[in-house]
């Protein structure tokens, strides 16, 4: 397995990440119309488990959902792993908000059992103490029962990378070094609707990784720049990701805090974060082509479109449940047209 290349182009943002069996590598020795068809329309592989709960078998689930699409344990030997998971703003009595315990514990056991050493890193955007948001959570007392490292990302040492996705205005971006030096950061969103941009699962949860000594509580500079272009942004400027999703219980309506819960008993796994986040839109009744951010970041971090995106597991359209959201004109338009190619 090649060594991923940390400082490839947006462009080649897939090829770099070769090892999870989402890039084009050998599209351009190929020759001839359909090879070019290939190379300019890729595929993705994105994992849907149904019936899933927080005590149940989740670390054989998170184990197939990962070789499903097309991670190798073997490169994971030896390398350092990075689980992101949620914690905006955990309370104990809105479980829907954060990401569950059990979610990250499980992954951390797969990573681990492949060789990996694996950190769990987080940093709150509306939090500044670190320590009261894994104790609301219940991630703290979950990582110290599993022997597991926490990173707190708001105030480690940082180092600057240039914005290799260029949407935004920044010049680049200060990241944490638990994230600069890992070998592949998992995010581990919580499926909620956002009352901004319609979702947050994969890619926004990135937001997180970004210092709040550098960046505030809430981090407004990056909203300032315009939230769609630096989701896009962070993402293409992160080292190899891949995407864990916990959508057993969800949130609808006024996400991504203010929200009420939904039981949908899923996990979904992916190595695009994108194709990812448009699976999950649309089992959540949103066409992805409508979200400013997946249009965004389209061709540089996976396809968007459902026939370019071959499920493994369960077919999202046999698990879509619209979910609530805000009465708001750019929230609705976000919905999927039944009449309209929303799926093709």
């Amino acid at each position: 397995m090649a060594q991923p290349d940390h400082n490839a182009s947006p462009e080649n943002n897939v090829d770099r990440r070769t090892l999870l069996g989402a890039g084009l590598a050998g599209a351009a020795a190929c020759v001839g119309a359909p090879a070019l068809y290939r190379w300019m329309h890729p595929q993705a592989n994105v994992f849907v488990a149904r019936n899933q709960k927080y005590d149940g078998s989740l670390v054989a689930t998170i184990r197939d959902g990962l070789t499903a699409t097309g991670i190798d344990p073997k490169w994971l030997a030896g390398r350092r792993v990075l689980l992101k998971p949620n914690l905006v703003e955990p309370r104990r009595d809105r479980p829907q908000m954060t990401t569950n315990p059990a979610m990250i514990v499980a992954a951390a056991e797969v990573f681990r059992s492949w060789g990996a050493s694996v950190t769990v890193g987080e940093a709150p955007g509306h939090v500044r103490d670190t320590e009261m948001a894994l104790i609301e959570s219940g991630v703290g007392e979950a990582l110290a029962d599993g022997g597991l490292e926490f990173a707190d990302l708001n105030y480690q040492d940082v180092a600057w990378r240039a914005n290799r996705g260029r949407r935004s205005p920044l010049r680049g971006f200060w990241f944490p070094k638990s994230v600069v030096e890992a070998d592949l950061v998992v995010s581990m969103p919580k499926l909620k609707t956002h009352h901004w941009v319609g979702i947050t699962c994969s890619m926004k949860n990135f937001y997180g990784v970004l210092p709040g000594i550098k960046y505030g509580w809430p981090k407004n500079v990056l909203h300032h720049a315009g939230i769609p272009q630096t989701v896009v942004d962070i993402n293409a400027t992160l080292p190899n990701t891949i995407s864990i999703v916990d959508g057993i219980e969800c949130m609808e309506g006024d996400g991504p805090i203010l929200g009420t819960s939904k039981q949908m008993g899923l996990v979904l796994v992916g190595s695009s974060l994108a194709s990812v986040d448009a699976t999950a839109a649309r089992i959540i009744g949103l066409d992805p082509l409508k979200v400013d951010y997946l249009r965004l970041a389209v061709r540089r971090m996976g396809p968007l479109r459902d026939a370019q995106i071959e499920q493994r597991g369960e077919a999202w359209q046999e698990l879509a449940t619209p979910f609530e959201i805000l009465d708001k004109p750019h929230l609705q338009r976000l919905r999927i047209d039944e009449l309209g190619p929303a799926v093709t």
